[in-house]
């Protein structure tokens, strides 16, 4: 298996050789779900999977919310992601982490939403006397345990908090064991990437590597995926790629698919003494650098890493700081740590 004929289905699967079209797109973010909003300065936002619409997917997906058509939930790693409702009952496989002992700030945050119908951590705050900050982890675990559920459906900023099961009294939250969710979760990832590793899987969706390393054994013995060179695939033959992946300079935020099932690697080979990464970039289908400096109001990019030859850096110059920009708003400070103005 080549290195293209890995890189070149990607692409075309992830449709950032061609945006998906409202028709594909809903698919594509299931198989990519849970959607996030783009990394630091998507506060608020609706998600977006950025790159790989040919419409407005920021408003399409604010509509979807608005009608419940996707979901807030409190999954991967503890973190919030969206997902489409018929996806509620997987996930819950996946990620629910039941509650037995609830502590007694828990259990009267818990009581309080019972007896008194969603209420917003104001009204919580109001009637417990419990600080702000000592409501909400209580909420989150709560809402890790699919025992609460934070109503975002238009954007608002104080937003009421019910319970799962009146919000959606259908739901069968063990539907699925965290084994069989596994396998229908790895098989859109393995589709989506064509080939990946369990650390790549580890990565993404922050589950045991003993767990995964299972579910992708199950897959292989039923002829879903192959194992090839320490991973597995997906097979691509369908797609009939290009050689190679078209050439193409993509800044990637932190919370793109594609980052966050590459991060260990990542963050281990981008090192560098600024604040923050700001975007890995995708050269041709694969990771070359990271444009680093400091997350503030918006990003502020002070240079370019890049692990190009170096001719091929500075012949393609110009495309990589265009890529940086049109995601950060701005051009960055330096390139290879030569100031650019």
């Amino acid at each position: 298996m080549t290195r293209s004929r890995i890189l070149a289905p990607r692409m075309q699967r992830q449709h950032l050789t061609t945006p998906a079209t409202a028709a594909e797109y809903d698919a594509l973010y299931r198989d990519l779900s849970p959607g996030c909003n783009v990394y630091w300065n998507g506060f608020g936002d609706p998600p977006t999977l950025t790159y790989r619409a040919d419409f407005d997917d920021k408003d399409y997906n604010r509509q979807r919310q608005t009608g419940r058509a996707l979901l807030k939930l409190r999954l991967i790693g503890g973190n919030l992601g969206w997902i489409p409702p018929e996806d509620l009952e997987l996930f819950a496989g996946a990620y629910r982490k039941p509650l037995l002992q609830p502590s007694g700030r828990q259990a009267a945050l818990l009581e309080l939403v019972e007896r008194e119908g969603p209420l917003t951590i104001q009204q919580m705050k109001a009637e417990t006397g419990l600080l702000v900050k000592e409501i909400t982890p209580a909420l989150h675990r709560l809402q890790e345990a699919f025992l609460l559920y934070e109503d975002q459906n238009e954007g608002q900023d104080d937003r009421g908090w019910g319970r799962f099961g009146e919000m959606f009294p259908d739901a069968d939250l063990e539907k699925y064991s965290r084994a069989e969710a596994l396998r229908v979760l790895l098989r859109r990832f393995a589709y989506r990437l064509v080939w990946f590793d369990l650390t790549m899987a580890s990565s993404y969706y922050k589950l045991p590597g003993k767990e995964i390393r299972a579910a992708a054994a199950a897959l292989v013995s039923e002829g879903i995926l192959t194992q090839q060179e320490d991973g597995y695939l997906w097979p691509s033959g369908e797609d009939a790629p290009p050689a190679e992946p078209p050439p193409c300079v993509l800044a990637m935020h932190r919370n793109d698919f594609l980052v966050k099932a590459d991060e260990a690697w990542l963050k281990k080979t981008y090192l560098h003494s600024y604040p923050d990464t700001l975007y890995y970039l995708l050269i041709d289908g694969a990771w070359h650098g990271a444009a680093v400096g400091k997350f503030r109001y918006s990003p502020e990019v002070s240079d370019v890493l890049l692990d190009l030859p170096p001719d091929e850096a500075r012949a393609r110059k110009d495309e990589i700081t265009a890529a940086i920009q049109r995601l950060s708003g701005k051009a960055p400070e330096r390139f290879l740590g030569e100031p650019l103005r």
